[in-house]
């Protein structure tokens, strides 16, 4: 096969890959999210094989011991979560026309300062992009709860996913193993070498973010609970979750917690705590959360994952959500793999020999 088939052989496949993603990502969220856990669980398997002998027990074990886990946070979180939801949603015009009040004098200030069609143009490019963010996130819920597939849905979740994540797990190492088998002998050390990257690349981010946001959840709800703010175990996870999405999740959360609490408090102090207590989380995660558990390995820009987890939901819902790292990572590390082969190239050099 010539050169230039190859390159249309695989833009073919690539295409029709997309184009089978697109059609089946209704029924594709329990596959991709068992193959996630499966991902994120495999190194533990690795060790626990090594002393148990069994790569089926290790993965029973395993995997009895991370549903229990999950079930028992949620069995103890819904009740107060969905408590907090309810009572959100029933005072959110009050918490928005108590920062109405609040924003108002300082928007007045504005423009005197810089003038109205200057103030009105940052009031409309800040009110687009809340509108296009709340309608992503919006479009990422619904196609959660909404519609006449949400049963269906969920309950695929929880009876086809903890199957799909056994079987990943248990044949993780042969499945890899025959993955490497089908690559081109010619090309076989320089794709395996891509894939390390990407392999670091996902894990760096995928695995080392979620322990962050798990992390700073947990810091953001102690501590807004704690410091007395309705809502604040509400506030705190979502904060912690939504983490994941670099400083848009930190400044969505502070914001929503400030809202809060200028309804609820008249006194300084107060505020200050609320603002103490994403202070403290910030720090823990800049001086010791981030670069022990992602560090430098990643290579993500902020940007990109923003735009790749908005396109993920916009093109294929809540399992394009979850595909938007990995897709992003590879797409990344092809990128900086081309760039570097462009650099040696003699097109970049200029030189004839």
């Amino acid at each position: 096969m010539t050169r230039e088939r190859q390159v249309w052989f695989w833009l073919i496949g690539l295409l029709l890959t997309l184009a089978a993603l697109y059609v089946l990502s209704g029924v594709l969220t329990p596959f991709v999210a068992g193959l996630a856990v499966a991902y994120f669980l495999d190194p533990l398997a690795d060790r626990m094989e090594a002393l148990l002998k069994s790569r089926s027990a290790a993965t029973a074990l395993i995997l009895l011991a991370f549903f229990v886990v999950v079930a028992a946070v949620g069995v103890a979180l819904f009740p107060l979560l969905q408590n907090q939801v309810t009572g959100l949603v029933a005072r959110l015009p009050e918490i928005v026309e108590s920062a109405r009040g609040f924003i108002e004098p300082h928007v007045k200030h504005l423009e005197s300062e810089l003038g109205a069609e200057h103030v009105k143009q940052i009031k409309d490019a800040a009110g687009g992009f809340t509108g296009a963010a709340v309608t992503w996130v919006g479009n990422v819920l619904k196609s959660l709860f909404l519609g006449g597939k949400a049963f269906i849905n969920t309950l695929s979740l929880l009876l086809i996913m903890p199957v799909v994540a056994f079987f990943l797990l248990r044949d993780w190492d042969v499945l890899v193993a025959r993955v490497d088998d089908l690559l081109p002998r010619a090309s076989a050390e320089t794709i395996r070498g891509q894939f390390r990257v990407i392999d670091a690349t996902i894990a760096g981010f995928v695995r080392g973010q979620a322990t962050v946001c798990l992390a700073l959840g947990t810091i953001y709800a102690t501590g807004l609970t704690m410091v007395g703010l309705d809502f604040g175990l509400l506030i705190g996870l979502a904060t912690g979750l939504m983490a994941f999405v670099p400083y848009v999740g930190m400044m969505i959360g502070l914001l929503v917690a400030f809202g809060v609490a200028l309804m609820q408090f008249s006194d300084l102090s107060s505020f200050l705590l609320v603002a103490g207590v994403f202070g403290v989380g910030q720090t823990i995660d800049a001086a010791f959360l981030t670069p022990n558990l992602v560090g430098g390995r990643v290579g993500l820009h902020p940007v990109w994952i923003i735009f790749a987890l908005m396109a993920g939901g916009a093109l294929f819902g809540f399992t394009g959500v979850l595909l938007a790292v990995p897709v992003a990572s590879v797409i990344g590390v092809l990128v900086r793999f081309a760039i570097g082969r462009y650099q040696a190239s003699t097109l970049y050099t200029g030189d004839a020999t």
